[in-house]
């Protein structure tokens, strides 16, 4: 059996997924990789057979989804041309994790795909939703990648064909601990408008940010550039985590127990939709980076008990491998 694995580069979710997901597919069938998009900071490790830029969604510096930036900084003409030219049909069965290109391709020449991603989980009526839903969201969310088999990840199982969070081995082995800091992790804030608001809030930060290349400190706030090293020992050692409402980041500080407040990316209608599940979970949220709310959240004892098990291996022999 040959399989390809595709998937969105976008985001450190999809990249952290396939680094379970591709090592155990390799047990089974023949495997080549393909990922596309150009946002993410988490390295694969495993080789990649085949890389496009595909088509991204870009941010802007204060929280928000620039649609702007996503407009003219993607070329679409190029995604088009590859989408029609791309060669698949050497394969048993394409899984897709939220890849465009491979979607359209697909669809367009009738090969066999399922879509294993969070995003799968959003088109099941089951999954909390915001009460004023996104037209422009519900669309993307639709057809960014069209598919008719899909089984979706989300906090909980909100449906049989919605499964519980990959949690990656790397955090599985950490012995989480607290230690007196919190970890932030807001790439689609600057570490400007990051500093402002939690130096005012006297416990100890360590921030992570992908706009900088030097570690420096700045009162309270210690600034760290993408380190996966350092940023897994932060991750095992602190008392909570700030981030944006992604699904990755969110899932494995619940699976850690920690203490967890995210903030949606503006505009991002998927991250709207997780930080809906999370709040009907008792997570905290808010629309901006907002100084009493989060300074009330590390006042907060916090604690929130998940089963997340360990089980992506039964589920890609049952309901994947044998399609």
């Amino acid at each position: 059996m040959k399989i390809l694995y595709a998937f969105q580069g976008t985001g450190n979710g999809h990249v952290a997924r396939a680094q379970e997901i591709v090592p155990i597919l390799k047990k089974y069938a023949q495997v080549d990789t393909l990922i596309s998009g150009h946002q993410s900071q988490l390295k694969a490790d495993f080789d990649i057979n085949f890389q496009h830029k595909g088509i991204s969604l870009l941010y802007n510096k204060t929280g928000g989804l620039s649609y702007r930036k996503t407009f003219f900084d993607n070329d679409f003409f190029t995604a088009i041309k590859t989408i029609r030219e791309i060669e698949l049909s050497q394969y048993n069965l394409i899984i897709n994790d939220y890849e465009p290109l491979t979607g359209w391709a697909c669809k367009l020449k009738k090969l066999p795909m399922i879509e294993l991603s969070h995003q799968a989980s959003m088109l099941f009526k089951e999954t909390p939703k915001p009460e004023k839903k996104d037209f422009f969201g519900e669309l993307i969310l639709k057809y960014y990648v069209p598919s008719d088999r899909k089984i979706g990840f989300h906090f909980e199982s909100y449906h049989p064909q919605i499964k519980k969070p990959v949690i990656r081995k790397k955090i599985r082995n950490l012995t989480p601990d607290k230690k007196g800091f919190y970890l932030v992790y807001l790439p689609s804030f600057s570490d400007e408008n990051i500093i402002k608001v939690l130096k005012q809030i006297p416990v100890e930060w360590k921030v992570f940010s992908k706009y900088t290349q030097l570690h420096f400190r700045e009162s309270n706030v210690e600034v760290f550039p993408i380190d996966e090293i350092q940023y897994l020992k932060s991750f095992e050692n602190c008392d909570g985590i700030l981030c944006n409402a992604g699904f990755e980041s969110p899932a494995e500080a619940l699976f850690m127990d920690k203490k967890l407040f995210v903030i949606p990316i503006h505009n991002q209608y998927e991250q709207e939709c997780n930080a809906c599940a999370l709040d009907k979970m008792g997570i905290p949220n808010s629309k901006v980076l907002k100084l009493e709310e989060i300074k009330n959240w590390v006042a907060s004892d916090q604690h929130l008990k998940v089963n997340y098990p360990d089980d992506i291996e039964e589920i890609l022999v049952n309901e994947v491998l044998t399609l």
